[in-house]
Parts: structure tokens; C-alpha cells; sequence
């Protein structure tokens, strides 16, 4: 079983590594390492999860076979099955165990071939405390499959023996002193992207594997393993494609499926492990971004229809445009950076370290009882701030809203306990929320253009007019309707 941890470094950084106080009274071993990757046409390892390869080592050729990987957060375990081979053209299948020659039953194996390759310098050093033991090793070279080539700058701590907390201990004195980021990709993955194989996409929510018959504590761990699984996820979707808004939009949701953990850890009774400041930093990081995205996406193209509708009047000048498109992308550019800060990787890497163990006397509580005291507590808060709904007030909708936000989070995080019948409310809650978001926007919206900076009488005058279709549009929409409300108020409430 490989245990490791992965994370990544811009390539300008490397000396670093090599200096660092942790590695440089060790004396590290470097080889060239050519990595062939097989699998059939139709990628038919790949859709399993396995990932085979020959690799030159030396004047050696090993073979590896990986299966599906298990992740929490930064951290990864797989089985590995690894042999010597005499040539490492094609792999030798008669030298696997039978446990590794099952999870290839049904495929034929005369049609597996390379699909593509990796080409790096791994430097490594054994390092090691009184109960654990581990390899740092840094790669920095190229993935390329056919004439498509991408590099390879990451660092992988991999575990020898001992418990799996060593490689958080050694990843956070690494990233007192060294710029790493997130990065849960394998190379295999990364050239499966390459040659075609996989199509990257943002990592919606899952529900977690929480059941009735676990305790409280269980279920807090996994609700809060499938949120950070979530998080890592996007992270390399949103550095490499940042123009697709939806990663940047399912971070956020992780962010704040980790936020609401938190909160969920109080109820538990667990001291608070200091990642409520933390989050609340990263979402915020990411707040003008997503703003931008939602006003640039959502609102605009309606506001600019608004404006050319009137027959004579000049069309909003391109100036203005691109100082919006200028805006947004140094917006996502900021977004980017503070996902490459070690204070980022600090807090993902402290969470996995964190849901590593294992929970307290205090946490023995009935799961379903747990589930049902905080979707009782939050459904009367959540009551209490829609009273009266049509006539509320800006102030009223906003802790409306967020209200609605922590239903709908703890309702999504135990819906696994009651089936199909949970969906019904959550669908209608989630309308709830539309409709409280959509003043949000507008208000975000008006807020993002006057921060613009006018620098002539023209684009003042663009700015202007749009700014005032949507204080116009949001006037028309100014009162709420009550019949979402309402149907939402008269909803079985599933957890009773």
C-alpha cells in the first residue's frame, strides 16, 4: 500500500527545497527516471482506475500496477503491486500476483500499449523520527504524450513506515520556508489529461458515506473528508483553467461545506481546532472573483440587452467592456495566488492531518439523534428570519439568506440519512435561496462598478448607464414572493 503525500512548487523554488534545514544534513541520491504508461484504446485501465507502467530505474526496468486511489484532502493511499522486468517495452503480465491479475479480468491484454510517458529527475531523502520513517523526493521533468508536453515540478512525501501523521509533520517544516500548493493529481492522471483519454471538469459536492448506525463523531469525519476531497479537487481546475467559472464556484461551496463542519463540530462538543479564521480568509480570498464571474455571466448580458433595446441610443463602448474583462481576470488572478500561499496549503494539509483521527470519548453520540437536534435548531432560526418574507428589508434578507445557507448545508450533509425523502425540502430550499441570492447579486453587482475607475467623461458615462439598468432592474425585483416561502414553510420537514 502507498502511502504519500503530494503537493507542488513553481520550478523557481527548487533551490529551496535542497536547503531547507530538514533535507540538507541528509545526503539525497538523484536518478533520471523514463517512465512508460500502457493502456489499451479505449483506455479501459484507466476507466478502472489502474494505472500501469514500466520504468527505467538505472540499468533497470520495474514494473508498477497502482489501483484506484483513496484520498483525504493532499493525502493519498493505493494498492501497488511492483516487480523487476527484463524489457520495458510491453509490460509482463505473468510477473504479477493473482490479486493484481483480478482487477484486470476482462480486459484484453494484447491490446494494451503506450499511450504516453514521463521523463524527470527525482532527488530523494530518507528522513525519519523515533516511530516513522519517510522519502521527500522532488520531480522536475515532462509528461508528453505524442507531441504534447507538459512539466513536472512537484514534491511527493511518501511514507516507508509509521503512521501517516509524519507525512503532515514533515509537509508543514517544508512549508515554513517553501511556497507549496495543492495538488492531488497523479502523473498518470496528468497524462491521461494529455493524451486525451480524460476530460478534466469541476468536482461537484458529494454526499458523504454517513449512516444511522455510526456515531456522531464518524459522521462529522466523513462529512468533513468529503468536503476537503471536494476542495483539492478543483484546486489544479482552477490555477490551469480559471476562465471555466464553474471550478471557482464549486471551491467556494467546498470552502463553505468545510465551514459549516466547523460549526457542526461545536455542536459535537470538540474544542475548535482554529480553522474557522482560516476559511473565513480563504472564502473571502475568492469573493471578488466569483463576484466578477457572477456579474459578468449572470448579469450583464441582460443589462446590455436592456440598453440596446431603445432605437437611436449609442451602444455601451468597448472601453468599458474590457475595463469589466481587465477587472476579472486581475480578480482571478489574486484568487489564483492565494491558492499557491503556504497559509492555503497549511489549512488543507492540517484538516487531512486532523480527520486522521480518531474520535473522542465526547464524540460517541447517536448519529441520527445528532442530525436531528441541528436540522431542528436550524429550520426555527431559519423561520424566525423569514417571518414576514415579502416585506423584508435589505438587512432582514441578508441574515435571511445566510440562514438559509446553514439549512441548506446541514440538510445536504445528512440528507444520506433519510433517503429520498429529504429531496423534496432541499429542492425547495434551495429556490429559497435563489430567490433571497438574487437582491445579493444585484447589490455585489453595483458594488463591483463603482470601484471601476472612470478615467474619461466616455467610459464614466458607459459605466454609469449600466449601473443604473441594474439599480432599475433590481428595483422591479426589489419585493420578494412569498409563495417560495410558503411552499417551503408547508414542506414535510424529513428529519422528524
Amino acid at each position: 500500500m502507498e502511502i504519500e503525500l503530494k503537493l507542488a512548487l513553481h520550478p523557481r523554488h527548487t533551490a529551496r527545497i535542497r536547503r531547507h534545514p530538514l533535507l540538507s544534513r541528509v545526503t539525497p541520491e538523484q536518478r533520471l527516471l523514463l517512465s512508460i504508461y500502457f493502456d489499451t484504446p479505449k483506455f479501459d485501465l484507466m476507466r478502472r482506475g489502474i494505472a500501469l507502467r514500466v520504468r527505467r530505474v538505472d540499468d533497470q526496468w520495474i514494473q508498477t500496477l497502482k489501483a484506484e486511489t483513496q484520498s483525504v484532502g493532499a493525502l493519498s493511499s493505493r494498492p501497488e503491486w511492483e516487480v523487476a522486468v527484463t524489457d520495458g517495452s510491453r509490460p509482463d503480465f505473468s510477473a504479477l500476483p493473482q490479486a493484481a491479475l483480478d482487477l484486470l479480468a476482462g480486459i484484453k491484454l494484447k491490446r494494451i500499449a503506450p499511450v504516453f510517458t514521463t521523463e524527470f529527475e527525482r532527488t530523494t531523502w530518507q528522513i525519519d523520527n523515533n516511530e516513522a520513517q519517510a522519502e521527500v523526493a522532488l520531480d522536475t521533468g515532462k509528461i508528453c504524450a505524442g507531441e504534447a508536453c507538459r512539466d513536472i515540478c512537484e514534491v511527493e512525501i511518501e511514507l516507508k513506515s509509521g503512521a501517516p501523521e509524519f507525512l503532515f509533520d514533515v509537509a508543514a517544516q517544508l512549508l515554513q520556508q517553501i511556497p507549496l500548493h495543492i495538488e492531488p493529481r497523479s502523473k498518470a492522471e496528468r497524462g491521461y489529461i494529455l493524451s486525451g483519454a480524460m476530460h478534466p471538469a469541476p468536482i461537484r459536492a458529494t454526499h458523504a458515506a454517513i449512516h444511522k448506525d455510526q456515531t456522531a463523531g464518524d459522521a462529522w469525519s466523513a462529512i468533513m473528508q468529503a468536503a476537503l476531497a471536494q476542495l483539492a479537487a478543483n484546486v489544479p481546475g482552477f490555477l490551469e483553467n480559471a476562465h471555466d467559472t464553474e471550478y471557482l464556484h464549486q471551491l467556494r461551496i467546498a470552502l463553505r461545506r468545510l465551514h459549516a463542519g466547523v460549526l457542526l463540530a461545536k455542536s459535537l462538543g470538540q474544542v475548535s481546532p482554529g480553522w474557522n479564521q482560516p476559511l473565513r480568509e480563504s472564502m473571502h480570498a475568492l469573493n471578488s472573483a466569483r463576484d466578477w464571474d457572477v456579474f459578468r455571466h449572470d448579469i450583464l448580458p441582460d443589462l446590455l440587452a436592456i440598453l440596446g433595446k431603445p432605437s437611436g441610443i449609442a451602444p455601451i463602448e468597448d472601453a468599458a467592456l474590457v475595463l469589466i474583462n481587465d477587472n476579472a481576470a486581475h480578480a482571478r488572478q489574486r484568487a489564483q495566488a492565494s491558492l499557491r500561499q503556504p497559509a492555503f496549503t497549511r489549512l488543507v494539509l492540517d484538516i487531512g492531518h486532523n480527520l486522521l483521527t480518531a474520535p473522542t470519548d465526547v464524540q460517541m453520540r447517536n448519529t441520527q439523534a445528532w442530525a436531528g437536534t441541528i436540522l431542528e435548531k436550524r429550520w426555527h432560526a431559519l423561520r424566525n428570519r423569514c417571518h414576514g418574507f415579502a416585506k423584508l428589508n435589505p438587512a432582514e434578507r441578508h441574515r435571511a439568506r445566510i440562514a438559509a445557507k446553514k439549512m441548506r448545508y446541514a440538510a445536504d450533509a445528512f440528507a444520506p440519512l433519510y433517503g429520498k425523502r429529504s429531496h423534496p425540502f432541499i429542492t425547495t430550499l434551495g429556490a429559497l435561496q435563489n430567490e433571497l441570492g438574487r437582491a445579493n447579486d444585484a447589490r455585489a453587482g453595483m458594488q463591483l462598478l463603482r470601484s471601476l475607475q472612470k478615467k474619461s467623461a466616455t467610459l464614466s458615462f458607459d459605466l454609469g448607464r449600466i449601473s443604473g439598468a441594474l439599480e432599475s432592474d433590481a428595483a422591479q425585483h426589489v419585493n420578494l414572493s412569498g409563495a417560495v416561502w410558503q411552499r417551503l414553510a408547508r414542506s414535510k420537514l424529513f428529519w422528524r
